[in-house]
């Protein structure tokens, strides 16, 4: 039944996603990597959430949070935030220069050597961070639920290892030949099977430790660690033990929201979804619904590792990311874990994809089309894109089964990786759009900046300084860097965004009342649970 509930599911998210790509043009630039355009509210909503949820949260977060506590939801609820932003001020600006990559902007402001720069960050980050840990964390999952190393009679690494190359090749097939569109649809459907399997699980364990009631079973696991269900954490993000701390309360005001609004407003693989909406109106709705959702999700992520510490106490302390496997194995019904499993592929293949066609339309269309082949048609472009998908998996593959044991857990390695990247390119972006004395010269002693400075700050001088903290001060030196560089070579033109005219730019008119709305949900749950 396992098996037969898993082929099933797996089958009709493939079968469908096919079916409504029958008719589309994937040989075309805009077809191939950017969905033809034609994405609605609800696609980028699911698409952004699945693209974003995977098992290194799944398995990360819920490790975090048993041993931790719930102050790992702040990753979460502020993301709301950032998306607010992205829908007010980022999205109709991206729509009206008619943009098909994030460094395609940076040529238009600066020029084609920042953008080339930024390009190979993106490509080098997906492939040193991302891909491996999203790879390795399924992996461990689906080997602790299945057990495939006892079916294949080989030890556990082994058997890590051969699903993750079972997986990657799998997410390979799945961006390779279908683009974006196939991402986007895969996901909307997986995203739906995410929420209802993530929440059955923490749903099922809370009834039977209540003996049939919710409320009395999240009030037994309340009464067995109150502490960890507090929000705010009291731990210090400056001086001696700020690096080990997880994470201080005081770096939501600090590098928290600039990481936040360069992941959901700037980051490839997140915007691609933005810049494949039919019109604004779409691309609003689907990032404010996504704040929505990105509320509600510690349910998933972050619960269940609360409800893990009830079970099994501090006995999987010092192995936190085998929580969530075991609490799966514990409540799941063995004819459930099929379709459980079926949608833990498709939380990995979705974070995977999506990676995969935002580095492959990063490269093509930003260091192939620019350097190699100028004159490269749609469909040479596309095929460059499907090697360059093919190579990036071969690499992710390989690099997957080196990340085990991270020491604080594979979501906090993969913040503190993201770090040597996301600051720098936010910076940049942000100097873009707000401060127009920056020149293309800054921007690029600004970049080689930002990556010396953190890797300095956090790896060889190991300064005692919460790493979100370092995030902070490196973005406001970047921007101080990039100033004062600009003096040296300043701006001959003035940058003035032009409208492309490849869509409609009429604004969804819930868009401020509905942001206003996160605010509040979001200011609300702060308040009630940090003060538990």
């Amino acid at each position: 039944m396992a098996l037969l509930s898993f082929l099933l599911f797996t089958g009709f998210v493939a079968f469908y996603a096919t079916y409504k790509l029958r008719r589309d043009k994937l040989n075309t630039k805009d077809g191939y990597f950017l969905g033809g355009r034609s994405l609605t509210g609800i696609i980028i909503a699911g698409s952004l959430l699945l693209t974003n949820i995977s098992t290194e949260h799944l398995v990360g977060m819920n490790g975090s949070s048993y041993r931790n506590g719930a102050i790992i939801i702040a990753w979460e609820v502020t993301s709301a935030l950032a998306l607010i932003i992205g829908a007010l001020y980022f999205a109709p600006k991206y729509l009206k220069m008619g943009l098909t990559t994030i460094p395609e902007f940076l040529e238009k402001r600066f020029d084609g050597l920042t953008r080339t720069f930024v390009a190979l960050l993106l490509i080098i980050s997906f492939v040193a961070t991302l891909l491996p840990i999203v790879l390795y964390t399924g992996a461990l999952n689906i080997e602790s639920i299945f057990e495939i190393s006892d079916l294949l009679h080989v030890s556990q690494s082994q058997g890590i290892k051969i699903t993750v190359l079972i997986v990657g090749s799998l997410g390979a097939v799945y961006a390779i030949f279908g683009g974006l569109k196939m991402v986007a649809y895969t996901d909307t459907i997986n995203g739906f099977g995410l929420l209802v399997a993530g929440l059955l699980v923490p749903i099922l364990a809370l009834l039977s430790i209540g003996n049939g009631n919710l409320i009395q079973g999240l009030g037994e696991v309340f009464t067995n660690s109150p502490e960890k269900f507090n929000v705010i954490s009291s731990e210090s993000g400056i001086g001696v033990g700020a690096r080990a701390a997880i994470l201080p309360f005081e770096v939501l005001f600090t590098g928290l929201m600039v990481n936040q609004i360069y992941f959901w407003t700037m980051h490839q693989s997140i915007i691609q979804r933005v810049l494949g909406a039919v019109n604004l109106k779409e691309a609003q709705k689907g990032l404010l619904f996504t704040g929505l959702l990105k509320i509600l999700v510690p349910l998933i992520i972050v619960l269940p590792g609360l409800i893990g510490f009830y079970y099994f106490g501090e006995s999987l302390y010092d192995n936190p990311d085998n929580v969530y496997p075991e609490l799966v194995k514990k409540v799941m019904p063995l004819w459930l874990t099929g379709f459980f499993v079926a949608v833990m592929m498709g939380a990995i293949l979705s974070t995977f994809n999506s990676a995969l066609n935002s580095a492959a339309t990063v490269f093509s269309l930003g260091i192939y089309k620019r350097y190699i082949s100028k004159k490269a048609t749609d469909n040479k472009l596309v095929n460059i894109g499907k090697w360059t998908s093919l190579i990036l998996a071969v690499f992710a593959i390989s690099i997957a089964p080196f990340v085990a044991n991270a020491p604080d857990g594979l979501y906090q390695l993969l913040q503190q990786l993201n770090g040597i990247f996301f600051i720098p390119i936010a910076s940049v972006v942000a100097a873009g759009f707000l401060f127009p004395r920056v020149s293309a010269f800054g921007a690029k002693i600004g970049l080689g900046f930002g990556l010396l400075f953190y890797v300095i700050m956090y790896y060889l001088i190991e300064v005692d300084l919460h790493f979100v903290h370092i995030w902070g001060i490196e973005f406001f030196l970047n921007i101080v860097v990039m100033h004062i560089a600009s003096l040296v070579k300043p701006n001959t033109d003035r940058f003035v965004i032009k409208n492309a005219e490849v869509l409609n730019l009429q604004p969804w008119k819930y868009t401020k009342p509905f942001s206003v709305f996160l605010v509040l949900f979001t200011v609300i749950l702060y308040f009630v649970l940090g003060n538990i």
